[in-house]
């Protein structure tokens, strides 16, 4: 494949934008919604048990499931989009041995972070803000969804990343959504048929579990099947000719894409713990609101997934100016989602949030209150998300060109200088309600510099062709 384009060239480069936008988002964006909500249904079911503890459990172990996504993006996104630069410069040999080398990546590090879970377990779950009432709950997830589900899990996130930036974001979103059609399906059977009362969080997980695995299976034949057009490789003898160079361009974004998610991650997990140190109620609470308002997430996420192989190809050929248009495009699209959504949940906080915990069981009293305090958090914190697209676009638009430094950059002064600091700083001042108003205070401040970093990116695109590969 050295010095030949994939059929996909025509979709990258010249497709009307937003026809092409539209056929790399649409399957990215039904996928991420899928996967939302199978990611949301052991919520939605534990909810029905209307016992607020599990439901504080689930939110402790959110915060551990979420590094997945960070490990995910260091070789998906990583090497992904590296990959994409490669097609677009005609490299189709080298594109091979980036996609072999991720997915080799991918087992080394998820085998690594289920020993991790698996020998620190009940501290890491302290730490994160599990109770006396809500650790056996907590534990008893972490050790199927986590210890031993982390492989396809991860396996699978990377598969689709790989798959989606040869151009072949169909198979990557029936993949991901095929696990969550089946999860839907199998959490009731295990949560309330399968396993006695009581154990609602541990069906949950092994629903989970079987799901995650049987679409890891799905996604390894469907990349096996794409590998006889395009770049995508699972043999050693591909990985292991990697060059320095290409591993390098890997990493440099890669590395700052995977420490984004993780710091978001971290500042999750320190959303939880000061929602715990005030009762488990607020806890659970902030873990309704958090899967409330992944809803607009998911939908940009996906549009700035589809968007991002396109700016990546074009970026790599030195078509700045169609690169400039699927940006914008883009930009339009998911700013239009997210202010859709904050007026949908300002006008109705109340029955979104109780969409995930039942009032009419015998822990009545409690979830009441858990539902008070989760329908004014996701009154304030909604309004976050339109500028919380905007650090999402500007992150992925400087990762498809290969600007590492810069994501990684906006990352760090987004998560430890701005919102990690203001939530400490607001909780103390005004409470539980500060502690959600730090949101959309720390992403406004980081939209301004993140759209000051992609600014810069652009124009340097535009005034220096980069060479084969930037």
């Amino acid at each position: 494949m050295a010095g030949t384009k994939t059929d996909k060239t025509e979709l990258f480069a010249r497709m009307p934008v937003g026809k092409a936008l539209f056929t790399m988002a649409v399957p990215t964006i039904i996928s991420q919604v899928i996967n939302l909500i199978y990611n949301v249904v052991d919520t939605f079911f534990i909810g029905r048990t209307g016992n607020s503890y599990m439901m504080a459990a689930t939110t402790v172990t959110l915060a551990i499931m979420l590094m997945n996504i960070s490990f995910a993006n260091l070789f998906g996104i990583g090497g992904g989009s590296h990959m994409a630069r490669l097609m677009g410069a005609g490299k189709g040999d080298e594109a091979r041995s980036v996609s072999a080398f991720s997915a080799y990546g991918t087992v080394c590090i998820a085998i690594l972070y289920s020993l991790l879970i698996g020998v620190f377990m009940n501290p890491i779950l302290r730490v994160l803000g599990a109770s006396d009432q809500t650790i056996g709950y907590a534990r008893s997830y972490a050790t199927l969804v986590i210890v031993i589900g982390t492989l396809p899990t991860l396996f699978s996130m990377v598969l689709a990343h790989l798959l989606r930036n040869a151009g072949y974001s169909l198979q990557a979103s029936l993949g991901l959504s095929g696990g969550g059609i089946l999860n839907m399906v199998l959490d009731p059977l295990f949560m309330f048929v399968i396993l006695p009362k009581g154990m609602e969080v541990t069906g949950a997980a092994a629903a989970t579990l079987l799901s995650n695995t049987i679409a890891c299976l799905y996604l390894i034949y469907a990349y096996r099947k794409a590998s006889a057009s395009a770049p995508l490789s699972l043999r050693l003898g591909d990985a292991r000719s990697i060059s320095s160079k290409n591993l390098g361009r890997l990493f440099a974004v890669g590395i700052p894409s995977a420490v984004l998610t993780g710091l978001f991650d971290i500042a999750n997990m320190c959303v939880n713990m000061i929602a715990a140190s005030h009762n488990d109620l607020v806890l659970a609470a902030i873990g309704i609101t958090i899967k409330v308002e992944r809803l607009p997430n998911a939908i940009n996420v996906g549009i700035c997934q589809g968007m991002l192989p396109i700016v990546a190809f074009n970026y790599s050929s030195g078509d700045h100016e169609r690169m400039k248009k699927v940006i914008s495009t883009g930009r339009a699209a998911g700013l239009t989602v997210a202010l859709s959504c904050m007026l949908l949940f300002q006008i109705f906080a109340k029955p979104f949030s109780g969409i995930f915990l039942s009032t009419a069981s015998e822990h009545a009293e409690t979830a009441l209150m858990t539902l008070a305090y989760a329908e004014l958090f996701l009154r304030i914190r909604s309004v976050a998300s339109p500028v919380q697209f905007m650090n999402y676009h500007a992150s992925y638009c400087m990762q498809a060109m290969g600007n590492g430094r810069g994501t990684l950059l906006h990352a760090f002064i987004r998560e430890l200088v701005i919102y990690i600091p203001l939530m400490f700083l607001l909780d103390k001042v005004f409470g539980e309600t500060g502690l959600a108003a730090a949101l959309p205070v720390g992403e406004a401040l980081s939209a301004v510099i993140s759209f000051y970093l992609l600014h810069k990116t652009v124009q340097k695109a535009h005034l220096k062709k980069p060479k084969a590969v930037a």
